[in-house]
């Protein structure tokens, strides 16, 4: 959008200065381009005129005519509210307004015909209309009222000043009028006919000022459409770009290092996903080009060994190869699992964290510019500009979504030529969010967990089973088995939780771990607790313990969802269940049934959950798949949430929704494909529209200055 619909809000009739500083501030509109993309969120059908008599608690929403009467103010300060009587030939009904008085006041006339639209409620067995929607008669008729009325969001703060929802419907209807061809084309000819013809101008009036279903329908699906289909087209052509423009270190050799680990030392037999995934990593690192590819698997599935034999083909190339971590308890994790899988092979892996002492970090730093070491695992101390590398080739990054993209350039610009790239996630991301978030990648899922691997028997038990869980718990220790109880928060909180029910008070983990030790007592039973605030010393050292069998039950926080490797523990208590993330739960679940015995999972709650935990709850009990699990995370929480909302990468929709709208967003990524398939570079005329909008989106990105 240029020109006309980047002209200041400030010049639309009906706004002025301070309006449009209201409308700034409290909506993001500051253009009248920025004013057609405020969408309404529904529609009301305003075709019917509901009588008094006929008001009952069933409708949501009614329309009345009628002449206002005993306009009056009552009460005085918070209390201050406006009333007046609406009056038709069936009744009378009482409106009353709390907040924009005194913009409100002087514009109602006594005996003067109304039109109200709102919800009534019955109070001391008489129905009101609190805050209805209130216009003259003759102004009602002058603008010439649609079926189908928009509806727009708003702020408090607006809708007191008059930019309610009315508000902004009348800026609109102030706007649509001057649209006449200065709302340029965006979409190619082919691509209007597949959507059914309608131009972006018209789409853009019917989602503001709907002739009827039909043509709103269209025009939602037009304006929808566009949105994911550029966002698509952006990291289609960054791929283009990368591909065409980004070389990358040839590893046209698979040597000795590789060999040998796979042949003498690979700790179990790869599954048919491993090796299909370490085939294609092949592939790309031997094409010339500069790999950038995502790597999902569900916990356990054995991402990191494929990690591994990708390092072990760079390493016999001649290159080396570091793994980028999040935390240092997933570097630390990282670093103990290689030097495991390596312990017998001719090669140096090394650790760097903020914890990495001075001595140790000066000694290691030199290492690794002479080029003896040649895997460096750690966390974002490895992008600081001391840590230099010999011959940077391969990079993994571990939950990338948790690095912004300057801190992932930093790690790219330590080599001459960019390193080879393997995002990994233990995070299963849904279809259509992967599609947005990483759609510049080429992906590669491990679907299927190694053999030998048992289900976990996940079941949800309430407070009033709490004997019976001990009952259970004690059976299994009494077999030899090991038991993590996880909870929420460290200490008590006072706070009623906001997303929990009411009255419902959250358990606290000393508590929880006295109330352990009183029901496993020492000597027979040893419980160790484990949380984030502990010195890192006294952490390790209970982790140790747990790992080593000389305790049976480990009470923590989540800082065991990542990092704690314990195949003989087969119990996952989980209280507050309902207080976790789905993805979250998934990762805690991930922790046990990592060895022969089958394992359990039990999920503990109060006796009432809201829907959301109650959805949650039941879906960890219902499935094990992670994609599944994602999906109706992503439903609950919205991509945003799941992501995390500051480097998520998650583009701003004005319109479209990445669930609701998973098959058009596909149906955009097809039709962006064909585009840059045939015309790489949008030099074509016929593209020349699509490549200008591409331009004006991307401008301040380096890269897409290179797009025609």
């Amino acid at each position: 959008m240029h020109g006309f619909l980047e002209t200041p809000i400030e010049y639309l009739k009906g706004v002025g200065p301070q309006r449009g500083e209201l409308l700034r501030k409290e909506l993001n509109i500051g253009t009248f381009g920025d004013l057609l993309l405020h969408y309404p969120f529904r529609y009301v059908d305003r075709s019917r005129f509901h009588l008094v008599r006929e008001i009952n608690e069933e409708l949501p929403n009614v329309q009345l005519r009628g002449t206002l009467s005993g306009i009056k103010t009552l009460g005085e300060k918070q209390a201050k509210r406006l009333v007046a009587k609406l009056t038709d030939a069936s009744g009378s009904i009482e409106l009353v307004w709390f907040k924009g008085i005194r913009w409100l006041q002087p514009v109602l006339k006594e005996g003067g015909e109304y039109i109200v639209f709102g919800k009534p409620t019955l109070f001391r067995e008489k129905f009101n209309i609190a805050h209805p929607e209130i216009e003259a008669a003759e102004q009602w008729q002058q603008a010439g009222q649609a079926q189908l009325q928009p509806v727009y969001s708003t702020t408090e703060k607006a809708g007191a000043k008059g930019v309610n929802s009315r508000g902004i419907w009348k800026l609109q209807q102030a706007l649509l009028p001057q649209l006449a061809g200065q709302v340029p084309e965006t979409l190619t000819d082919e691509l209007i006919a597949v959507l059914g013809g309608m131009s972006k101008e018209e789409a853009l009036r019917q989602a503001h000022q709907p002739l009827d279903q039909s043509r709103l329908d269209s025009a939602i699906r037009r304006l929808k459409f566009e949105e994911l289909f550029f966002i698509q087209l952006q990291l289609l052509m960054q791929k283009v770009l990368m591909q065409r423009d980004v070389r990358g270190n040839v590893f046209g050799q698979v040597g000795d290092l590789f060999n040998t680990f796979y042949k003498q030392h690979l700790p179990f037999q790869l599954t048919n996903a491993q090796k299909r995934v370490v085939k294609e990593i092949r592939h790309d690192m031997g094409s010339g080009k500069q790999m950038n590819r995502l790597l999902q698997g569900d916990v356990g599935s054995g991402k990191t060994l494929v990690a591994l034999l990708s390092m072990l083909i760079a390493l016999d190339n001649g290159f080396q190869a570091a793994i980028l971590a999040p935390t240092e308890i997933l570097a630390q994790q990282h670093f103990n699992t290689l030097v495991g899988f390596l312990r017998d092979m001719p090669l140096q892996v090394r650790l760097l964290t903020g914890s990495t002492k001075a001595p140790e970090r000066k000694g290691l730093l030199t290492a690794l510019e002479r080029g003896d070491v040649h895997i460096l695992v750690g966390t974002h101390a490895l992008l600081e500009d001391r840590v230099r590398f010999k011959n940077l080739g391969f990079t993994v990054i571990d939950e990338q979504h948790r690095f912004g993209v300057a801190q992932r350039a930093r790690m790219q610009a330590k080599a001459t030529v960019p390193p080879h790239v393997l995002v990994m996630t233990a995070t299963p991301i849904p279809r259509t969010l992967a599609m947005t978030l990483y759609g510049d990648l080429d992906v590669s899922v491990i679907d299927e967990l190694p053999p030998g691997r048992k289900p976990i028997k996940t079941v949800h038990r309430t407070d009033a089973a709490r004997n019976a869980v001990f009952h259970f718990m004690e059976q299994e220790v009494e077999k030899g088995r090991q038991i993590y109880v996880v909870y929420p928060l460290i200490e008590e909180s006072t706070k009623k939780d906001p997303a929990a029910e009411p009255q419902f008070q959250l358990k606290d983990l000393m508590d929880g771990f006295e109330s352990m030790v009183r029901r496993f007592p020492p000597p027979k039973y040893a419980v160790s607790i484990v949380h984030g605030r502990m010195d890192p010393e006294v952490k390790d050292y209970e982790m140790a313990r747990f790992k080593k069998g000389e305790t049976d039950i480990m009470v923590s926080t989540t800082v065991i969802e990542v990092g704690v490797d314990v195949p003989n523990a087969s119990v996952m208590v989980i209280e507050n269940a309902e207080r976790f993330g789905l993805a979250q739960l998934h990762q805690l679940r991930g922790r046990v049934g990592r060895g022969a015995e089958l394992s359990y999972c039990i999920l503990m709650t109060g006796e009432r959950l809201g829907n959301d935990g109650r959805t949650r709850i039941s879906t960890m009990v219902r499935t094990q798949d992670g994609f599944e699990i994602s999906e109706v995370d992503l439903r609950l929480r919205g991509p945003g949430d799941i992501m995390g909302t500051q480097q998520s990468g998650i583009p701003q929709l004005h319109l479209a929704d990445l669930i609701a709208d998973a098959e058009l967003l596909q149906q955009a990524r097809r039709y962006a494909q064909r585009l840059l398939d045939a015309d790489p570079a949008l030099r074509e005329p016929e593209n020349a529209r699509t490549a200008g909008v591409l331009r004006e989106q991307m401008k301040d990105k380096a890269a897409w200055g290179r797009i025609g």
